[in-house]
């Protein structure tokens, strides 16, 4: 499934639909070069959500726990890009703990975060020259029966 968003705001929009279709122990992995959305993308998915705190890219700290909000679901979004490419590292933070009682978005996991469930959605984003990001969702286990329901968002 490809979608193109002319505009981070349009990526946001997204997010929020994919926030909206989140419950705990859901797994996303965002796979992308720096600079396609990643972190724009988890913004809308925080605000779909209604969790709590400010999300940035949390490339210095590995990963930022926002408290659940309306929904009910936590958030727990990981940047695993400090890491370069060893990602045995992401053992230690119990992501399969917190993946029981949170929604857990993993940006630059893919490769090794995958194993924490058979479950989970890998988004790709791409930033083409004109700055459209292209998205392509690759769903994974239950998630295949559930993407369709996010074609009504791109």
């Amino acid at each position: 499934m490809n979608f193109a968003f002319p505009t981070p705001e349009s990526t946001m929009e997204f997010g929020r639909a994919l926030g909206r279709a989140l419950r705990a122990g859901d797994l996303v992995l965002l796979a992308g070069p720096l600079g396609a959305g990643k972190t724009t993308l988890t913004r809308g998915i925080a605000d779909g959500l209604g969790v709590g705190g400010r999300v940035s890219s949390p490339t210095f700290v590995l990963a930022r726990v926002h408290p659940a909000g309306e929904a009910g679901v936590a958030l727990v979004h990981v940047d695993a890009y400090r890491l370069g490419g060893d990602l045995s590292q992401l053992d230690d933070l119990d992501l399969d703990t917190e993946l029981e009682r949170s929604a857990l978005v993993v940006e630059w996991g893919e490769g090794a975060a995958e194993r924490l469930s058979d479950d989970y959605l890998v988004v790709r984003l791409e930033r083409r020259e004109d700055d459209v990001r292209m998205v392509t969702l690759e769903p994974h286990g239950t998630w295949e029966s559930r993407t369709p329901d996010l074609r009504l968002a791109g």
